[in-house]
């Protein structure tokens, strides 16, 4: 069995739940908790699945508080860091943690392409700023930068950076991180590319980051400690479980439309409503009606 890092295991990265009005629905955000609690399953606030970039800082607050307060230590609250203004990014560390967050997960500012030495400078400033745990958050799909992982390597050092989130969907960097981080015990990686969360496991990687884990957290923390245990079979098991579930919500949609279509699954479920915040929006009827016949069974035999 894999000796687990202080940050390890299942961590979610949960949908904001809004109100038709744009609001942070409160009750939404203690139901989602709760039921991560009941599996031992952390969340990570404002990440891409939770329109991060949509959530403004007073929002963002609002729903630490609530998460962090149903928490209640049960579980670590991972905040989401986004944006293109470093002050600003700075100002809102500080009213994240005071509202209650554990760990601030951080991507890169996206609007200009930045050297790897500008990458390495961004998060070193930040964490000599945080007054708790940075984590790197390296995602291709939205930053359209990767970060190289020789600075990875060289930020892992800083005594306030404890690990990252790599969402790039690359088997080989993947493999290559994991010699680097996977016998560290004071820096974790977390696979942020569902599909490969068994794989990961496999390698040493200390969790997995399933955005399907928002209405189905257990199965993600049984294929956990499948993986963890070297149980690879029935972890691979789970692994293609999970793969064939995860299409509902994206096969055929864009991103955006990926993370409404996730929030129609969640309604079924009685977690949260089908509100957007923009400029993302509620799908159309015929794909609503689609995700709902598909999905139907899976929530009666999973829940």
């Amino acid at each position: 069995m894999k000796k687990l890092n202080k940050y390890h295991g299942v961590v979610v990265p949960m949908v904001t739940p809004v109100t038709k009005e744009g609001d942070i629905d409160v009750k939404a955000v203690e139901r989602i908790i709760e039921n991560f609690a009941k599996y031992n399953v952390s969340a990570l606030l404002m990440g891409t699945t939770g329109e991060g970039n949509s959530v403004s800082v007073e929002q963002g607050v609002k729903m630490i508080e609530a998460a962090s307060k149903t928490a209640n230590g049960r579980i670590t609250i991972y905040t989401g860091l986004t944006g293109n203004c470093i002050s600003e990014q700075m100002e809102a560390a500080k009213k994240f943690t005071a509202a209650g967050a554990d760990v601030i997960a951080a991507t890169l500012p996206s609007y200009y392409a930045l050297t790897p030495e500008q990458m390495y400078q961004y998060y070193h400033n930040l964490a000599e700023t945080l007054d708790i745990p940075l984590m790197l958050y390296n995602i291709t799909i939205t930053t359209h930068m990767s970060i190289p992982l020789d600075v990875i390597q060289k930020l892992s050092e800083h005594p306030n950076i404890v690990g990252l989130k790599d969402s790039e969907n690359n088997l080989e960097r993947m493999e290559e991180a994991l010699k680097l981080f996977a016998d560290r015990d004071d820096f974790a990686y977390f696979c942020g590319c569902a599909a490969n969360s068994a794989k990961a496991l496999s390698l040493g990687a200390d969790g997995i980051v399933p955005s399907v884990g928002n209405y189905l957290p257990k199965i993600y923390q049984d294929l956990f400690i499948a993986g963890v245990n070297g149980d690879m079979e029935q972890a691979n098991e789970l692994q293609q479980k999970t793969i064939e579930i995860g299409k509902i919500n994206t096969e055929g949609l864009t991103l955006g439309q990926s993370l409404a279509g996730l929030k129609v699954i969640m309604n079924m479920a009685g977690l949260c409503e089908t509100c957007m915040l923009p400029p993302l929006t509620e799908l159309d009827h015929d794909t609503v009606e689609r995700i709902k016949s598909q999905a139907k069974d899976v929530i009666s035999q999973y829940k």
